[in-house]
């Protein structure tokens, strides 16, 4: 059905000198929900069916490549040092080349369980002093890399460690079927890196990995980009520490038409930027690596991610937002960019300038419209203040994005809890979520607090049944709580981080599905521990009481 403007407002009365505006809504067609990944990456380990061939130190890794036939695993001498670069070479056939550490798999963690430095030394170490350490040529595929190193030579600067792909211009060129698993790839300590994986590629994988040290002064920087392949992409339960977007898809026009990364699957990572980056620290390391971001989709579709822990972030190349979903056609070239159908749930961002930033059209250049977006079960904590800098907003909504869905999230901003600009966004909805109002709460750009904004900005809008602390009721739509202070919510613990509703809470079963406001503490974490799960299959049994949020101290 095509979407008709169905939302006027009415001015109604004056109370205490303050106008309150009512909301009259007539039938508003329900947002549109995001699709999931339709195709995921097949990532289920194979007997291998061929020879063995061992490389001791002192050996050529290249030499082996050319002689490996699908089914064949590479051993590489645990320890030692291969210099390259090395190049992936197209073989027939469909049969995975693994290419691992000789040593046993007691040595390392077991499938499931990332990867630390602490593993380097039974790892062999891939390195190279210019260009990439590894490389692909076109339509190589079916590699399979297990408990490897992956570094520059001391005191080289590397654009891309690993490169997937080199600006092929159709699909059927592009490599595919590439996966890293239990794998340590890191930037020099002084120099950096400019990227750890280029993954311009098809069927790719990053699993139970340590990617770390990806910095630049005066550009952007990746632990993981890509832009020329269309997927599908899984990452999960990896460190991923980048100085720019610590993972990022678009920001580069794709040289193969109308290709769109999609069906990307993004579960139980760290994201992380380490504070010895940020001026001012008492840590800090000497280098202020340029900052912009910790996740951005720029080019995306079909997108989950969930079970993530995305943490530091602060103002420095960028305005401090940790999450960005702003539509790009990055360099004028590619006017089919679209950022659409992501689903950004059971998530902990903490410890940045502010929330999530989505654009609805690029600015700079023709795009498409970003669409289908869902916010869910989440938990923001300490976002904005003197620390991180910038305004300490939640979200923002820039240029008429449509069919956002934000709800049954937890958070504790400074700033506003949605700042607008530019064009309406249709199909807004904003319910069943718990966050402070703070100065302006819902406020858009020359509108005032409330329900001017949503007059303005989001036209048929669903804002209700939020517990908004400190707001004044009067300037919102009916059926929603505005508690005095943080004290009146009924958090079981909130000084000690424990974000669940006591039983005596007001706010406990009175969410428009009947279930508690705000965020499922249980549900998030079993998201951050769990795998293979979808965020539409809900947990019946009981699970124990996380708690302690705020105080939880998540491994690298």
């Amino acid at each position: 059905m095509t979407r008709r403007r169905v939302a006027r407002f009415a001015l109604s009365l004056a109370v205490g000198g303050a106008v309150a505006w009512a909301l009259v809504r007539d039938s508003v067609p329900a947002p549109a929900a995001p699709v999931l990944p339709r195709v995921e990456v097949d990532t289920a380990s194979a007997p291998p069916e061929g020879r063995t061939i061992m490389v001791a130190a002192g050996g050529s890794l290249q030499t082996a490549l050319g002689a490996a036939q699908p089914g064949d695993v590479i051993a590489l001498e645990a320890g030692a040092t291969f210099p390259g670069p090395f190049t992936l070479p197209r073989k027939p056939g469909s049969g995975w080349i693994t290419i691992r550490t000789a040593a046993p798999d007691r040595n390392l963690p077991p499938p499931g369980v990332r990867v630390d430095p602490s593993h380097a030394g039974v790892m062999p170490k891939l390195v190279a002093s210019s260009g990439s350490v590894i490389r692909t040529e076109p339509g190589a595929h079916h590699y399979r890399f297990i408990g490897i190193e992956v570094h520059p030579r001391a005191g080289a600067f590397l654009r891309n460690l690993v490169q997937l792909g080199a600006g092929e211009t159709s699909e059927d060129r592009l490599p595919h079927h590439i996966l890293f698993e239990r794998c340590y790839l890191h930037g020099d300590p002084q120099k950096g890196a400019r990227r750890g994986i280029a993954m311009n590629s098809a069927h790719t994988a990053v699993l139970d990995s340590y990617l770390a040290d990806f910095k630049e002064v005066g550009a952007d920087s990746q632990a993981i980009s890509g832009w020329n392949g269309p997927g599908p992409f899984k990452l999960v339960n990896n460190y991923l520490e980048g100085a720019g977007e610590n993972v990022m898809f678009g920001g580069g026009d794709p040289s193969v038409p109308n290709l769109v990364p999609s069906d990307i699957e993004i579960r139980r990572n760290l994201f992380r930027k380490p504070l010895a980056w940020k001026v001012g620290e008492a840590g800090f390391g000497g280098t202020a690596w340029t900052v912009k971001n910790l996740f951005e989709l720029k080019n995306a579709r079909r997108v989950l991610v969930e079970g993530n822990l995305f943490e530091h972030n602060w103002v420095h190349a960028q305005n401090g937002f940790a999450i960005l979903f702003t539509v790009r056609n990055q360099d004028g070239g590619a006017p089919w960019s679209v950022v659409e159908d992501v689903t950004f749930v059971n998530n902990v961002v903490r410890h940045a300038a502010a929330g999530v930033n989505i654009l609805g059209r690029d600015d700079n250049h023709p795009s498409q419209q970003t669409k289908r977006i869902r916010i869910a079960n989440n938990l923001f904590e300490d976002v904005g203040g003197a620390r991180w800098g910038g305004g300490g907003a939640l979200v923002q909504l820039l240029d008429g994005a449509a069919d956002v869905v934000i709800e049954h999230n937890t958070a504790f901003q400074t700033g506003n809890i949605v700042t607008a600009d530019g064009a309406a966004h249709r199909g807004f909805v904003y319910r069943d979520n718990i966050a402070p109002h703070n100065a302006f709460g819902l406020i858009g750009t020359g509108t005032g607090v409330g329900n001017p904004t949503l007059a303005r900005y989001f036209p048929g809008g669903v804002v209700t049944k939020n517990v908004t602390i400190g707001g004044n009721a009067g300037s919102y739509p009916p059926g929603n709580f505005f508690p005095p202070s943080l004290a009146d919510v009924g958090f079981v613990d909130h000084r000690r981080g424990d974000y669940r509703l006591a039983g005596s809470s007001r706010f406990r079963r009175a969410g428009a599905d009947g279930r508690d406001i705000g965020l499922d503490v249980d549900e998030l974490a079993a998201a951050m521990s769990e795998s293979g799960r979808r965020p539409s299959q809900r947990h019946a049994e009981t699970r124990p009481p996380w708690g302690r949020l705020s105080a939880r101290t998540a491994k690298p």
